[in-house]
């Protein structure tokens, strides 16, 4: 009985002995820091939004299509109805919801590269404006980040501007991304959708339209500065046609956010690109960034370079219902000339060198 007790005494003993341990190196391990914790917000915040452009219109879309087959299939039939009966919105300036601007989670996101706005001129809110947005990236940040959300302060700096980013049409047929794409203030980018907005919708409306498109995004690359934009004339015209005043904006950084494996031109691989890129609307870039786990590590997240995006001075255009190629040819070359002004009077200021050039094909 005896060596019992002793044995039981010494066990407990034991476990105190191996509790106060382990308390004391819980003590004495490093908490995480109030700027830790910010840089995982930070992260997250990056994350959702990568997740959601790449993955929630396809995910959303083979949910519902599972549904169909299930007991749960009224939800799919209910949603599809919805889709038909509201087909027509995003044309018609959508349903954004300013809460979804004052989301929290935007200033985390612009933090981690971080994404800043720089006005050189005002906007008055009795125009409405086209912002032309360059260069394009491969998620267009910049365009997103000062645009869409609130939190670089565009309200605060152009007041009475409502800021507007136009997309590709095929994303708002996908379910439950349109009503994401749409709540936060981005359009298709149509005639029909970029004409209600300048004609039907007030003043005071800035629909920002990122000119190269897909074919830039192709070309995208840390050190680049090439624009596609000499042969992208309909967003003058369209400007002429409803008197709306052209804006250069140019988010300087935008193409240190990630990595492209860039094909040469002839090449089988930029042949189907190209292709796809014609059949689809979007170009599949062949691109990585950083990991999740450190900067180290390849990814799919952006990598952290500051992008700073300068909006430049207002070109002034008259309305003109039918304008003839000249007339758009002649406001097409003063965009040119205003871009190209306010990049060279900016360019040393965010990153790049005295003898950087900007390059439009």
């Amino acid at each position: 009985m005896k060596t019992i007790i002793a044995a039981c005494s010494q066990n407990l003993s034991g476990s105190r002995a191996s509790v106060q341990t382990a308390l004391c190196t819980l003590l004495a391990a490093r908490w995480p820091s109030q700027r830790d914790v910010h840089s995982w917000l930070q992260l997250l915040s990056v994350l959702q939004w990568v997740l959601s452009f790449l993955l929630l219109g396809t995910v959303s879309l083979l949910i519902l299509i599972y549904l169909v087959f299930t007991s749960f299939w009224p939800i799919s039939a209910l949603y599809l109805a919805w889709i038909i009966f509201d087909w027509d919105t995003p044309e018609k300036g959508g349903r954004r919801l300013p809460c979804l601007r004052r989301w929290p989670v935007w200033r985390h996101f612009r933090d981690y590269f971080p994404v800043k706005l720089v006005k050189t001129h005002d906007l008055s809110p009795s125009h409405n404006y086209i912002i032309g947005s360059h260069p394009h990236g491969i998620l267009c940040v910049g365009a997103f980040c000062n645009f869409i959300t609130g939190s670089t302060g565009f309200g605060e700096l152009f007041p009475g501007i409502r800021p507007f980013l136009t997309t590709l049409a095929g994303n708002f047929r996908l379910p439950v991304f349109r009503e994401y794409l749409m709540s936060g203030g981005l359009c298709p980018v149509t005639r029909r959708a970029i004409g209600y907005l300048l004609s039907k919708n007030g003043t005071g409306n800035a629909v920002a339209i990122v000119i190269g498109g897909a074919a830039e995004s192709l070309s995208c690359r840390p050190g680049v500065t090439t624009l596609i934009l000499k042969k992208r004339k309909g967003f003058v015209r369209m400007a002429l046609q409803h008197g709306a005043y052209l804006v250069p904006s140019f988010s300087f950084g935008e193409n240190d956010l990630f990595r492209q494996v860039v094909f040469e031109e002839g090449s089988w691989m930029r042949s189907i690109q190209r292709r796809f890129q014609k059949m689809m609307g979007f170009a599949p870039c062949v691109f990585y960034g950083r990991g999740l786990t450190s900067v180290q590590s390849r990814g799919f997240l952006p990598y952290a370079r500051p992008v700073t995006t300068v909006v430049g001075e207002p070109v002034m255009v008259p309305k003109i219902e039918d304008p003839s190629s000249e007339t758009v040819d002649m406001y097409h070359e003063m965009y040119i000339r205003s871009l190209l002004k306010l990049f060279n009077e900016n360019k040393t200021k965010y990153g790049l060198s005295e003898r950087d050039e900007l390059h439009i094909l």
